[in-house]
């Protein structure tokens, strides 16, 4: 018998198909596991509505049920939203060796806590504040795309939600 833990950190290693250096469980769309009679239930949230990537992490998640000969299902679930809060330091951490900016922890969530204001985004590559944001819409509609005015480069910056 295959337990919930164990469960949990196999559909966990589930990579997103638009950031493949990142885990469902490092960007918080892994939810949680759960029993329905003899089913496991996954649960994940999409970080958009209608993200495209998706049926694919679904079909993933299933296939890693099924490799664990845990019979189960998927069930996506939008309310609560999902938020850039959910994202594990790891995942941020990630993000940053992989060259895209991640957000910033946000701290709207938490009462009486000052809202991070953040007038800049800095380039993962070479960690410089002077950077411009070329497009609100990058190569995925969870990022936009910044260029580093000291090292010319061009790079995403994962939206905070």
């Amino acid at each position: 018998m295959v337990t919930d833990a164990a469960i949990l950190e196999a559909v966990g290693e589930v990579t997103d198909p638009e950031i493949p250096v990142l885990t469902i469980a490092d960007l918080g769309v892994l939810r949680g596991v759960r029993h329905d009679g003899d089913e496991v239930v996954v649960t994940i949230t999409p970080t958009y509505s209608g993200c495209p990537a998706m049926d694919l992490i679904r079909h993933e998640v299933e296939l890693t049920l099924q490799s664990l000969n845990v019979p189960g299902r998927v069930e996506t679930v939008l309310s609560p939203a999902w938020t850039t809060d959910w994202m594990t330091d790891t995942g941020k951490a990630k993000l940053t060796s992989y060259g895209i900016a991640p957000p910033p922890t946000s701290h709207q969530s938490r009462a009486n806590t000052p809202i991070l204001l953040q007038l800049t985004i800095r380039c993962p590559l070479c960690g410089s504040p002077n950077t411009t944001e070329l497009s609100r819409f990058g190569s995925t509609s969870c990022k936009s795309l910044w260029r580093c005015n000291d090292c010319k480069e061009p790079f995403d910056h994962f939206k905070s939600l």
